[in-house]
């Protein structure tokens, strides 16, 4: 049972210890009123003049596509060619068996024969009509026919001449030949097959590999605002080459093309449904590395950015609306400051408003600081990676890495 006395003696003792202060809590209290500037790196931007480029989707297409039909039928002779090998325009491909049109031929020139003994023998009749009507034992009657008979003669021979030559034609179309250079492909008929004059089914396709097209597809929205970037001095340029803008190519397998491609707008018309219009670039393609219908990536060099700046992306992160932004030491605060990009180089962001000339934008040490918070910027260097290469930018990030950026699709319209 608990003693009364010890109780009243004990109490006045307790209130005295909770009214007084927690050393603790004055401790925490001093260092929040006075807490000292956080350590963080940076780097100083200058405003530096920047090639801009856009990267677009794209299927790789042939620059000449053409269809192997017969003009003529007949039965599949030979098939002269492996498919997959690279063919000129006239070669031979497939022979028809020819020995019906060699028999036309020959019908058709006896033909001919028939009708020029015909003309001589009109023109003989009318030369003895002509010596009878000079001593008038000839009606004109009589010599009038005789001339008509010798014109009939003559257009007799003119008709048995062009059935000969369409003959002759028919006899060499049973030599069917490439319509274009190209690689032809597989064959759809073998030897011995029955084929049709002008059929629907095509025996071959040859096609032209060397240019090879890329039709690349672009918004609407993203064409006004490159044209209006070039307006207002936001770029100068068309592209480091001549004749338009240079594009470059990258494969499938992210090998870049080593030969640079040229542009054109082969169709003005916008989408309906889509919003978007075509975009053809030409490239060489001597080693056949093209193929039609490949997947590749476009890099088209649209000019020069003359006054722009790169920031690191591990210093940019995106607000709750979506927009970059990055903390710049103003006055030895930390300022988190909304930029307006316009696609990235490498590892950085290309800022066209947002950052001044000198400006100290943070890259280390983001995880320790807020807006407004006090700062001690120590200058760093990043490497190719972007990566901090100094001992103090190791110091400023030995607790918690950077937060990485989300960043959209590399494209200077696509801001």
């Amino acid at each position: 049972m608990t003693n009364p006395r010890l109780f009243v003696c004990l109490f006045p003792a307790i209130l005295l210890a909770a009214a007084l202060p927690n050393p603790a809590d004055a401790q925490g209290a001093a260092a929040g009123a006075a807490a000292p500037a956080v350590q963080v790196g940076v780097v100083t931007l200058k405003a530096q003049p920047v090639p801009v480029t856009v990267d677009l989707p794209g299927r790789a297409d042939a620059s000449q596509t053409a269809d192997v039909r017969p003009q003529v039928g007949g039965i599949i002779k030979s098939i002269d060619f492996k498919p997959g090998q690279e063919v000129k325009a006239g070669d031979t491909l497939y022979e028809i068996d020819d020995a019906a049109y060699q028999a036309q031929v020959q019908v058709q020139a006896a033909a001919v024969q028939k009708a020029e003994a015909a003309v001589s023998a009109a023109q003989a009749q009318l030369g003895r009509s002509q010596q009878l009507a000079k001593s008038a034992n000839i009606s004109q009657s009589d010599l009038q026919t005789a001339q008509v008979t010798l014109i009939q003669a003559q257009a007799d021979v003119a008709s048995a001449q062009a059935n000969l030559k369409a003959a002759q034609i028919n006899e060499n179309l049973t030599r069917v030949v490439a319509p274009i250079t190209g690689i032809i492909g597989d064959s759809a008929v073998t030897q011995g097959a029955l084929v049709t004059a002008a059929q629907t089914t095509a025996l071959a396709t040859v096609r032209l590999l060397d240019p090879i097209y890329v039709d690349l597809v672009e918004t609407s929205t993203n064409l006004l605002k490159i044209r209006s970037e070039f307006e207002n001095g936001t770029l100068k340029g068309a592209g480091r080459g001549t004749g338009g803008p240079v594009v470059h190519l990258t494969l499938e397998d992210s090998t870049p093309l080593p030969d640079t491609g040229s542009l054109s707008i082969y169709n003005v018309v916008v989408s309906q449904t889509t919003g978007t219009f075509p975009i053809r670039a030409t490239f060489p393609n001597p080693k056949r590395l093209v193929l039609p219908g490949m997947f590749v990536r476009a890099t088209i060099d649209l000019g020069t950015n003359p006054s722009a700046f790169l920031v690191p992306q591990r210093a940019v992160t995106f607000n709750a609306v979506g927009q970059p932004t990055a903390f710049v030491v103003k006055d030895g605060k930390a300022v988190n400051t909304v930029l307006t990009t316009n696609g990235n180089v490498g590892n950085s962001w290309l800022v066209t408003s947002g950052i001044t000339d000198g400006a100290q934008v943070i890259v280390d040490g983001l995880q320790k600081i807020s807006d407004g918070s006090a700062v001690t910027p120590v200058p760093v260097t990043l490497d190719d990676n972007g990566v901090a290469t100094t001992a103090t930018a190791a110091a400023a990030t030995a607790a918690t890495p950077a937060p990485a950026a989300a960043a959209p699709a590399t494209s200077s319209a696509g801001k």
